[in-house]
């Protein structure tokens, strides 16, 4: 196993300051960091296995684009991000057509950052939720004697049957709990509302124990309360918990760029509020956000910019964490 199917992103970087005050100038490229990085970020731009039209392998590049507008300081948090050392291994390089080979892909490349960085915390950026599936197992391999947990922020299940779909994005936590990758019992989705999972995986989900907790539900007891609860109870069952972030969560209002938005989601306060809190938290090692179409974006490119900021306050929450 090695670093074949990694490359730098497309973009310049800019290496002519030491200036962190902003993003593009505080993340380096994985060759360039010194030392052990605290983060280690990475992307898997795919979107063939989507069972809906998406443009989610566009979102890592557009990512890094537009993090040039945020600054390292959190303002309401009094946190500068300067110190904390976050490391760019590239994009995983996708296969043109084989979406099989290009899963596999992602699996071997998780596993072998996460062997030679094991004291790193792993961000992924999606591509759609097939992803997670391949990234799951990858962490799988590189720690086989240790329990995953997920904490799931979604608008689905994604337990649809991939005998019917093949490995695609609706699929990737059936996929985990028929593969005995992670355990029913140890997974928390948290976001599901209204209309947008047929009965069928309900009956699958409850089946295998996955613990659902609706919008309506966490929103009564606090969604950040939520979040907090699901995260404590995971810390006390498992080795280390994976946060798969499956941006259809978030409201159309606030979030048309994902292939299936959807009304009556998540606010994007509570979306950063939940991924600062999931920060602090000691078990979680492992991040991805997925399911982000920059071509059904606006102009202002809202959805994305989202994206960036709560990838930021995940970051935040680490450095409260550290202190």
């Amino acid at each position: 196993m090695s670093e074949e199917w990694l490359q730098a992103p497309e973009w310049i970087w800019n290496t002519n300051t030491n200036d962190p005050t902003y993003v593009h100038h505080w993340v380096k490229q994985l060759k360039d960091s010194e030392g052990t990085p605290d983060l280690l970020l990475y992307g898997a731009p795919i979107s063939r296995s989507s069972i809906s039209v998406s443009g989610a392998s566009l979102y890592p590049s557009e990512f890094r684009r537009l993090w040039k507008g945020f600054a390292t300081y959190n303002l309401d948090e009094d946190v500068d991000l300067a110190d904390f050392k976050v490391a760019d291994a590239g994009d995983v390089v996708m296969h043109t057509t084989d979406i099989l080979l290009s899963h596999r892909r992602i699996q071997e490349m998780t596993a072998f950052l996460a062997l030679n960085y094991p004291e790193t915390i792993t961000a992924m950026i999606g591509g759609d939720h097939s992803t997670t599936a391949c990234s799951v197992r990858g962490i799988k391999e590189a720690f086989p004697n240790e329990t995953i947990g997920i904490l799931q922020l979604d608008t689905h299940l994604d337990v649809r049957d991939p005998a019917e779909l093949g490995p695609a994005n609706g699929t990737p936590i059936r996929q985990l709990v028929d593969g005995s990758t992670v355990k029913g019992e140890n997974i928390v989705n948290i976001g599901l509302h209204g209309y947008f999972n047929a009965k069928p995986l309900i009956t699958y989900a409850k089946k295998h124990s996955i613990q659902m907790i609706t919008l309506k539900q966490a929103r009564k007891a606090g969604f950040v309360h939520s979040v907090k609860e699901a995260l404590n109870q995971l810390a006390n069952k498992v080795d280390r918990v994976y946060v798969t972030v499956d941006m259809d969560v978030l409201d159309i209002s606030v979030a048309p760029g994902v292939p299936a938005s959807t009304p009556g989601g998540l606010s994007t306060v509570e979306l950063f509020d939940s991924l600062l809190e999931i920060g602090k938290q000691p078990s979680v090692r492992h991040i991805d956000f997925v399911c982000l179409d920059p071509s059904k974006d606006s102009a202002v490119s809202e959805t994305v910019k989202t994206g960036v900021y709560a990838w930021l306050q995940f970051v935040t929450g680490l450095v409260c964490r550290s202190k």
